[in-house]
């Protein structure tokens, strides 16, 4: 899928029939299998679980993957382009798996010292699940209190100076460089 730049060529097919019930101005399609998807993989995964549904868990079984969608297939308010879902999605990502840096465009893999930590991931919700009842397991789970990466060195200063070219210089250049073209022909 490429990148939309504007919301002018943001176009989405919809669904306006669904199984003979009619949809009125229709339902984004990609937004349908989404909930679909949402809702086949849930109550799969409770049918195993717990078996059929009784009236009281009936909510339980359907109300999560519509709520989801719902909201999750809304416009993110922080980066336009993509849902809810995909900065949800990416969010959970980087606090379980982390985050990878990019070392010289990607000539080189970052070694395992120049990862992130879970613990400087997890920040301020550290403490909290620290202190619930499975507390043990998170500790050992976060790992090391690190404050800085192991092989990080001391940071880097710039000494770059600036110069500004007025126009003059650049007419004095400009002729440098004519006089050089006419001599080479």
């Amino acid at each position: 899928m490429g990148h939309t730049y504007t919301r002018h060529f943001d176009l989405e097919t919809k669904q306006h029939e669904l199984l003979g019930l009619d949809l009125g101005e229709g339902a984004p399609r990609r937004a349908l299998v989404l909930g679909l998807s949402l809702y086949a993989l849930w109550t799969g995964a409770l049918l195993l679980l717990f078996g059929f549904p009784s009236k009281i868990t009936f909510t339980l079984y359907f109300l999560p993957p519509l709520i989801t969608t719902v909201y999750g297939t809304q416009r993110s308010r922080i980066v336009e382009r993509r849902w809810n879902i995909t900065r949800w999605s990416i969010g959970i990502r980087y606090l379980v798996l982390g985050h990878r840096p990019i070392i010289n465009a990607g000539r080189r893999a970052a070694s395992r010292g120049e990862w992130i930590s879970r613990r400087a991931r997890w920040a301020g919700k550290a403490e909290i699940l620290v202190e619930s009842p499975l507390g043990p397991l998170v500790e050992r789970w976060l790992g090391a209190d690190e404050s800085a990466p192991p092989g990080a060195g001391a940071p880097i200063r710039l000494a770059a100076r600036p110069r500004l070219y007025g126009p003059d210089a650049v007419v004095k250049a400009y002729g440098r460089k004519a006089m050089q073209h006419r001599g080479s022909a």
